[in-house]
């Protein structure tokens, strides 16, 4: 499942798109300007984006995205003239859904535009990191270290699933906690960060012969410190 960032002015349609979503297993962001959907999409999978903003075009927020986000985005808007698609399709958008839609409609397209742009990766949604030393399975959320099976709780899970969706990226704290609780708001939540890191690297030293998987990287954040199995 991923993690989907629903904007849209309009608050109906951000919860009910959202709610959908959800029902769906996927974790949802919602902003309703131009300006918190740029700063919520570091920790999205994937966009749905509604050109009628109030603070700048849909259009300048797509290419801002498409300049610095590899994300899959997908237009949802009334404005559903020809000129307007081409646009969108232009800077990259994956879909264009028209005003008005179903709910259930665009959930089916949230997951084809996902299945489209998943890496490819081994049946059943595992991922091998190091040469084997981890293995992660987000369809089943299992983990296992030097073959070991790792249990975890659901945010130590999230967290090392998001820092395992692009190995060696750093990650700030903010970004992490946006990503695995849909956070804008620092403190706390950033702070627990750090406390989930060191519950985390706990849990993957134990087994025998396991590296230390989790760095940190000094005034910025973690980042994964193996590389993706091919």
């Amino acid at each position: 499942m991923a993690v989907v960032l629903v904007v849209d002015d309009e608050p109906k349609i951000r919860h009910l798109v959202g709610s959908y979503l959800e029902r769906d297993g996927h974790t949802v962001l919602l902003a309703s300007s131009g300006a918190a959907a740029l700063e919520l999409s570091v920790g999205a999978d994937l966009m749905i984006l509604d050109l009628g903003l109030p603070d700048r075009a849909g259009l300048d927020v797509a290419r801002q995205v498409r300049e610095n986000l590899d994300m899959p985005i997908i237009i949802l808007t009334a404005r559903a003239g020809e000129a307007d698609r081409i646009a969108g399709l232009r800077l990259g958008a994956d879909d264009y859904v028209g005003k008005p839609f179903s709910p259930g409609e665009l959930v089916a397209r949230v997951a084809a535009v996902l299945r489209r742009s998943a890496p490819e990766g081994p049946a059943g949604g595992a991922r091998s990191f190091g040469e084997g030393i981890l293995r992660i399975d987000d369809q089943r959320r299992e983990v296992c270290v030097d073959g070991h099976p790792v249990a975890m709780t659901r945010s130590e899970f999230d967290l090392l699933s998001a820092l395992a969706a692009r190995p060696g990226r750093v990650w700030s704290r903010r970004e992490l906690a946006i990503r695995i609780r849909g956070e804008r708001d620092g403190g706390a939540e950033e702070r627990a960060i750090d406390a989930h890191v060191k519950n985390l690297r706990r849990k993957l030293d134990d087994p025998p012969a396991a590296a230390r998987l989790v760095l940190t990287v000094t005034g910025v954040g973690y980042k994964l410190g193996v590389p993706c199995d091919d």
